[in-house]
């Protein structure tokens, strides 16, 4: 073999050795970050909960020693339609109950009934046991899918009456074009002082699997949720809405090996009206996004891919600051069970 057929082999193979080198390197750097093994040491502590198991406050019975939130007659003026139902004699809870119509919706609307107690006065939800001396029942003017309209108000009197004959009651309404125009107008406030924020976490570089994003996540309070690819930052009091929400790719959750899933971005969101403002809801998103984009190496986005400044989320605390006044002066504060329902 000649010097040159040498010298051409051997150019050759440092080609290959080349080609290889770098479809190793592409691939390394094109794998998603995997989440780092847990130290056996930490076992003990929050980090090492397996974030794959759901761990959702709203739905789990491992929380008995969170304080509860308090608990008080659903149905208020507020918000809600109002009908009574006077008796002759006290009813049973029992008998109430039996009475009360199949579904407890009127459309798209809720619809409850309560009990005035006969041993305190007070009106609660109806008890098996108990005995009450009078009835009301109610029904919501608005929620996020629009104002009670006359349709829906003509079934809760038909419903409401129902209920009334079954309890020997007698009851009242009030007049539907009234409640109609009152729930328009509680819908307008409600649609004008909604807020549903949202921050799209991007990967600047390398891709990031499922256990990555869950473990990190971990780090910063949030636990699984029951659906796949969902975590949330539970509220302090078992019961309530939580605090934030991150989603990414259920399917890349749910893969086979969800090692091998390659994930660009992940959504962290806040709905602002159920959660009261001293949580500091707000400044708990902007926090853990921050974080989270400094450790996984991500950038900060509004979804449309326009990059969120400091500056831009200052402006975007300030128009917070002035909705959540406008929400209390309605005595519809933030996070109180009355703004539940009504942004719900």
């Amino acid at each position: 073999m000649s010097s040159l057929q040498l010298s051409l082999f051997g150019l050759g193979f440092l080609t290959l050795l080349a080609v290889v080198a770098y479809n190793y390197w592409t691939s390394r750097k094109n794998q998603p970050r995997q989440a780092e093994p847990m130290d056996e040491s930490t076992s003990g502590e929050s980090l090492a909960q397996d974030p794959s198991e759901p761990q959702e406050p709203v739905l789990s019975d491992d929380f008995a020693g969170l304080p509860q939130p308090e608990r008080k007659a659903q149905i208020d003026a507020l918000i809600d339609v109002i009908a009574t139902v006077e008796v002759d004699m006290p009813v049973s809870g029992d008998a109430a109950l039996a009475a009360l119509p199949a579904t407890r919706r009127v459309g798209t609307k809720p619809f409850n009934v309560e009990g005035c107690s006969q041993v305190n006065g007070q009106w609660e939800a109806l008890l098996p046991g108990r005995r009450y001396s009078a009835f009301q029942a109610g029904v919501q003017l608005a929620n996020r899918m629009g104002a009670l309209n006359e349709i829906e108000f003509s079934e809760f009197v038909v419903k409401t009456q129902a209920f009334a004959d079954a309890v020997n009651g007698t009851v009242t309404f009030s007049d539907m074009l009234e409640e109609v125009a009152r729930a328009r107008e509680l819908d307008q406030f409600a649609s004008d002082h909604d807020a549903q924020l949202s921050f799209t976490l991007c990967a600047r570089a390398a891709a990031w699997s499922p256990g990555y994003i869950q473990q990190h996540a971990s780090r910063q309070g949030f636990v699984a949720g029951v659906i796949p690819g969902r975590m949330v930052l539970p509220s302090a009091v078992q019961g309530l809405p939580p605090v934030l929400s991150l989603t990414f790719d259920t399917q890349a959750a749910m893969a086979d090996d969800p090692a091998l899933s390659a994930i660009r971005e992940v959504t962290l969101s806040l709905d602002l009206p159920q959660i009261a403002r001293e949580d500091m809801a707000f400044e708990r998103l902007r926090q853990s996004a921050h974080l989270l984009a400094k450790d996984m190496d991500g950038v900060i986005t509004d979804g449309a891919g326009n990059v969120l400044s400091d500056e831009m989320l200052d402006q975007i605390a300030h128009d917070l600051s002035q909705l959540y006044e406008a929400l209390d002066q309605r005595e519809l504060s933030a996070g109180s069970p009355q703004a539940r329902r009504l942004f719900s």
